[in-house]
């Protein structure tokens, strides 16, 4: 069956804007291959499809043969390519492989007839897959345009006359190929790097690769016209290799349409008929010759630009693209906020009540019974805690002059993104720090209605202190000050530790006595420390003493009722043209666990440890004896009760006093859980 259209689907050695250039036989696999013919590349209606193309490879590209079909569509794109209305056609191929700027392979898809409105040469637009390797790139797909027109196949004579003139075209090809063999003979010694005379110590390839990426991008671009402009014909009655282009990268059409369509980069701003300024293959040679002895491209381009009269040759360049389509944040890291907001538990609730019974004294214990003796009566106290909820809020603003203007992205989404990114945090670090505001400042968060795990009471808080700024200290003695009280742990299941960088990366520094590191990752210190693992938070590196936070978050509950959740809400102020919006939440927040977290303290490098004695008590006669230790004091509530020979000599039955040590200056507790102490008489 004879076709009904033919013309090259893609042509060796055209080049794109972006400095692309097809080899031969990058699609030599597809030799009589037959694909879908298309309508402009359309996929959204069957109909679009008009039939088929059958490819033929050639030395000099693809050729392909169209085959209509009998829909009605195909039947109007056969009268348009019969009226002339449309000339030429592209192709859609991908798995393209392209090495140092040459597409070396593919696969042709479908062919499709498109508008002669087509940029003339070949134009890929694609989106590139860097491979491992850096020199390998998978194009994930390609539309190209040749340019060329369609040529339309006739009746058998039409056929015969049509091979005629082939043949004669082809004749005169040769002759030209011969005729312009010395610049043939020229690019190839371009492309080998050597030269007629011999290889040369520093080969063209050689400069070429040592040129940066912009500056290649310019070379190729003005020898890619050069051949496009040879390929078409474009003759210059000074000289066959001239190339003129214009700002839009289009083929100077003045002297064909009779009119000025354009100024052309390379004309000097004169008037008179014949004195353009164009450049040649040679100018290019010379640049290239120039560049070589001058080391950069760029200054021998400039240098060019200046000769001939070209006063803005930034025109060459490629704009200024941005590499994300949003401004970048440049905050704090966030990443704690997620494991801090995600674990804890979620009540509906916005009033938190938590109730508690010590039973770890001894007067809580179960007793043995004698016959006959008095049984004694169980003695602890119950409490609560109630937390209330408060408001935290963020509120922002836009003028509408400006949402309107920004258009190269959605500024309100943008800024609304901002505004859950720092209420979130500052919700974490109240959780988790508190807001570290004074408490005098109107913004601050009232941490009786979210209430730090770093500062709770010591009911669910245990404190740890440690001296590591003395010269004999290491980070080595946070861990054993860990290891060595985590018995008053008691919170659900393993904790998380919340520290900062600068003490993980201590912790992993650490040596043993010949020098090895004693932790080769951040899971052995968890592992050591028994706690699920290891959080960097920014913000408490503005923490001065504090080192370290132990708890699970599920034991911390914060609650909001209906409507107090996380909101958004904006509103235009028509008197001042601006668009304003706020967020907010009104919630609680409270450990729920006694004994549910520890924290880690550093004190000065001054300070002196000390472990204060437990003052001596009978509890059948009440009398209470207090040690007098250099470093601690001992109080009874406000009073200090330090001198040996207790004032309670004669506790009533029944009746209790409770003893708080607290050091001296200049000295310090390792942990908060053996400064108190109660007793009660029988």
């Amino acid at each position: 069956m004879e076709a009904d259209f033919s013309g090259y689907a893609t042509k060796a050695g055209l080049k794109c804007s972006d400095g692309l250039v097809i080899m031969p036989d990058a699609f030599k696999h597809q030799d009589t291959m037959q694909v879908p013919l298309v309508w402009q590349h359309g996929h959204t209606d069957v109909e679009n499809v008009l039939g088929h193309a059958i490819l033929e490879n050639r030395e000099d590209g693809v050729y392909t043969y169209g085959y209509f079909n009998q829909t009605t569509k195909a039947h109007a794109a056969r009268e348009l390519l019969q009226h002339g209305d449309i000339k030429m056609m592209s192709i859609w191929a991908n798995d393209l492989i392209k090495r140092a700027d040459r597409v070396l392979h593919g696969a042709i898809r479908e062919v499709s007839l498109v508008l002669s409105g087509a940029n003339p040469g070949a134009v890929i637009e694609s989106v590139t897959i860097q491979h491992g390797d850096m020199e390998t790139e998978l194009e994930d797909e390609a539309i190209i345009y040749t340019g060329l027109e369609i040529e339309l196949m006739h009746s058998d004579a039409d056929a015969d006359e049509d091979e005629e003139s082939d043949s004669e075209e082809s004749d005169d090809e040769g002759t030209n190929d011969e005729d312009d063999s010395d610049d043939s003979i020229e690019h190839a010694d371009m492309a080998d790097g050597t030269t007629a005379d011999g290889p040369d110590e520093e080969t063209i390839a050689d400069i070429v690769d040592s040129m940066s990426e912009k500056q290649q991008d310019v070379l190729h671009y003005l020898v890619g016209e050069a051949i496009s402009a040879a390929e078409s014909g474009s003759t210059d009655t000074e000289d066959s290799t001239t190339l003129q282009q214009d700002h839009l990268g289009q083929q100077d059409t003045k002297e064909k349409e009779g009119d000025d369509m354009g100024r052309n980069v390379f004309e000097d701003d004169k008037t008179k008929e014949g004195e353009k300024t164009v450049l040649s293959h040679s100018d290019i040679a010379g640049i290239v010759a120039d560049a070589t002895a001058r080391g950069s491209l760029k200054n021998a381009v400039d240098a060019y630009a200046l000769e001939h009269g070209i006063t803005d040759i930034s025109t060459l360049f490629p704009e200024d693209v941005a590499t994300s389509n949003t401004p970048e944040w440049f905050g704090r890291r966030t990443d704690w906020v997620d494991k801090v907001l995600g674990g804890v538990r979620k009540s509906p609730f916005s009033r938190i009540k938590t109730l508690m019974a010590d039973i770890t004294e001894d007067e809580a214990r179960a007793k043995g019974y004698i016959t006959g003796s008095l049984k004694k009566v169980e003695f602890f106290s119950v409490a609560k805690r109630v937390t209330t909820p408060t408001t935290i809020y963020k509120k922002q603003q836009l003028d509408r002059d400006d949402m309107i203007d920004i258009t190269d992205f959605d500024v309100v989404a943008w800024l609304k993104g901002e505004m859950r990114l720092m209420l979130d945090e500052e919700l974490a670090r109240a959780i988790l720090l508190g807001d570290g505001r004074d408490p005098s400042s109107d913004d601050k968060i009232n941490d009786q209605c979210i209430r730090p795990i770093a500062t709770d009471h010591e009911l669910y808080t245990t404190k740890v202190t440690v001296n590591i700024d003395d010269a004999s200290s290491s980070v080595q003695e946070i861990i054993d000050a860990i290891v060595l009280n985590r018995r008053y742990l008691r919170g659900t299941g393993l904790p998380t530790m919340y520290t900062t960088e600068t003490y993980i990366a201590k912790f992993l520094l650490l040596k043993d006595s010949l020098g090895r590191r004693i932790y080769n990752n951040l899971e052995e210190v968890a592992s050591e420390l028994r706690v699920t693992e290891i959080v960097a938070v920014e913000v408490m590196e503005e923490e001065a003493d504090l080192v370290a936070v132990l708890v699970n978050p599920m034991d911390y509950v914060v609650g909001a009722t209906k409507g107090g959740e996380v909101s958004m809400f904006d509103d235009f102020d028509i008197d001042y043209n601006r668009q304003k919006y706020l967020i907010e939440t009104r919630c609680s927040g409270a450990l729920t666990k006694l004994k549910a977290a520890m924290v880690v303290e550093k004190t000065a490098s001054t300070n002196v440890l000390v472990v204060p004695a437990m003052p001596d008590f009978d509890t059948e006669t009440g009398v209470l004896t207090i040690v007098n230790q250099t470093g601690v004091v001992y109080k009874n509530g406000a009073t200090v009760v330090n001198a040996a020979g207790s004032p309670y000599a004669a506790i009533a039955s029944g009746a209790s006093v409770t003893i708080d040590a607290t050091p001296a200056s200049g000295y310090y507790f390792q942990t908060s859980e053996e400064d108190s102490w109660t007793f009660t008489r029988d």
